[in-house]
């Protein structure tokens, strides 16, 4: 546990990259500030971090798939990070765990070797609630 009392944790439902990026952004700026980060991936979003999705081109979300093409221009033309080098990037400055869901592990039949290497360890929801208990927690 850090120091301070300051943590965020986030619970991952979603894989798509226009959901992602807040992911990696919230993530940086709270271990840049010295929160502890605990990040819970899960369904659509414990897809996003499986090497294979990784390697692949990100999707966006149906609702918002006209300014793909803008967003991903702009973050090539600023050098911007994409979501997961940003977690990588915060798991340097700070206390920062990346958690994948056990249940669906199971339910889409994923193993931990298909998972990317930042992730920490495999978690059921209840271990996942006890961690982000007595700070603040959001659902993306």
């Amino acid at each position: 546990m850090s120091s301070s009392n300051k943590k965020l944790s986030i619970i991952v439902f979603s894989g798509t990259i226009d959901k992602l990026m807040p992911v990696g952004i919230l993530a940086s700026g709270a271990a840049a500030a010295g929160y502890e980060v605990n990040l819970f991936f899960t369904f659509w979003g414990l897809n996003a971090i499986t090497k294979g999705a990784m390697q692949g081109m990100p999707q966006i979300d149906k609702n918002y798939e006209q300014m793909g093409p803008m967003m991903m221009q702009k973050m090539q033309e600023m050098k911007f990070p994409m979501w997961h080098q940003l977690v990588e990037q915060a798991k340097e400055v700070g206390e920062v765990k990346v958690y994948a869901c056990s249940t669906t592990m199971e339910f889409f039949g994923i193993k931990e070797e298909d998972l990317a290497p930042f992730v920490d360890d495999v978690v059921g929801a209840a271990t996942f609630l006890d961690r982000a208990t007595g700070g603040m927690t959001l659902f993306i």
